[in-house]
């Protein structure tokens, strides 16, 4: 029996592919089991420096994700000597990614896309793993979608149980029980889970604690740093278009169209008033430096190269912003947040080419394993990364 802790991306993707080539399977979620449309009530942000998102049920962070499946960190995992583009390939195929047809490009993110043509900036329309004939364009996604209309980690645990797998949620696994040398199952509380495969994907926040209570490896926290930039623009709806629709690289990052909640308290505090509806923003998303810890405390914060590449990206969305109809006038920023805590257990350094750890038996494959920071979203990347870690596994 493979024991797996964690449910999210990671989790939920070995948990599948190993039950459907055979294997018993037990997940192990501290979340609760919520239907996709209550996901956002189970939030569990960390403020590290910067506010470190992430959500604990069943499905993990996949619950309440804009829906986006970039690749990412392809040429960095090739040069470690991994190649994932069959992995890609698959999970591209079955999870119908594809681009939002023209009726789901919101009004405000296609005055972006504009504005961003018209300086002669790349904008592309961002590959998702959303089905346009379900969405409704209630820009929920980021709180659990009501019509499932988004894929989310949720579905793979589902197919993992129709192929035989055991879940267990609302218990949080306290330790990784070793044998001889060797990984030998999980307690949860005082009760023991034995097996001799133990698959860690509890979160690049959680995992590296099970790692250090056994003296194996980890690494810096990476997070993707971000910052939300928006300004008053009446009755532009921006607040129902499906999120992130469309994404431009920078040096540093990527740029996104992206209505944050926190812009109209921001505006009020201002002294503007401001519907949701009357407001339009974007995302400046960067690679950031792995300054960050877990351990008694998790710690995550800006270096110089962070804030330089923040003030890049800012000034490249104000442009867009202002190019778009928005006084300057009225911009606002939210706090910094990070939206993918990640590589504090890097292939290459605390795990190998198949994310195995030093201790036999055990394996990481959450965003704990991501050599870098993706500076993007990296779930169809950890879900390659399963999939090629379980056929490693047998």
């Amino acid at each position: 029996m493979a024991i797996i802790v964690g449910s999210g991306a990671g989790g939920a993707a070995v948990a599948r592919y190993l039950a459907e080539t055979g294997h018993k399977v037990l997940i192990i979620e501290r979340g609760p089991s919520v239907p996709e449309r209550e996901a956002g009530r189970c939030y569990a942000n960390v403020d590290a420096g910067i506010r470190l998102m992430r959500t604990f049920c069943l499905g993990g962070t996949t619950m309440v994700s804009g829906g986006n499946a970039l690749r990412c960190l392809e040429d960095e995992l090739q040069a470690l000597g991994i190649d994932l583009s069959r992995h890609f390939a698959a999970v591209e195929k079955e999870l119908s990614v594809c681009t939002l047809p023209d009726h789901l490009i919101g009004p405000g993110t296609r005055r972006l896309m504009d504005a961003a043509e018209k300086f002669g900036l790349p904008m592309h329309r961002m590959p998702k793993f959303i089905d346009p004939d379900r969405c409704c364009m209630d820009g929920l996604c980021a709180f659990g979608c009501p019509h499932d209309a988004r894929w989310s980690a949720l579905r793979f645990v589902l197919k993992a149980k129709e192929y035989g797998a055991k879940v267990i949620t609302e218990r949080a696994a306290n330790e990784v029980i070793v044998h001889h040398g060797e990984a030998a199952g999980v307690r949860v509380g005082s009760v023991e889970y034995r097996d001799d495969l133990v698959i860690l994907a509890a979160g690049a926040l959680e995992t590296p604690r099970f790692l250090q209570t056994l003296s194996l490896q980890t690494t810096p926290l990476f997070a993707d740093t971000f910052v939300s930039i928006g300004g008053l623009f009446q009755d532009i709806g921006m607040n129902r278009d499906v999120p992130m629709g469309a994404y431009s690289p920078f040096d540093g990052g990527i740029i996104l169209p992206h209505y944050s909640r926190p812009l109209q308290n921001l505006l009020h505090e201002k002294g503007i008033p401001a519907k949701p509806e009357d407001i339009i923003g974007m995302m400046v998303k960067i690679k950031d430096d792995d300054d960050g810890s877990v351990g008694s405390t998790i710690t995550k914060r800006v270096t110089v190269g962070d804030s330089e590449r923040l003030i890049r990206g800012v000034a490249t969305a104000a442009s867009l912003l202002t190019e778009s109809g928005v006084n300057p006038k009225t911009f606002v920023t939210a706090p910094l947040r990070g939206s993918h805590p990640c590589g504090t257990a890097r292939i290459g350094v605390s795990l190998d080419t198949t994310l195995k750890t030093a201790l036999p038996g055990l394996y990481v494959t959450d965003a704990s394993a991501l050599p870098a920071a993706p500076g993007s979203p990296p779930i169809l990347t950890i879900i390659a990364l399963a999939r090629y870690a379980a056929e490693k596994m047998g």
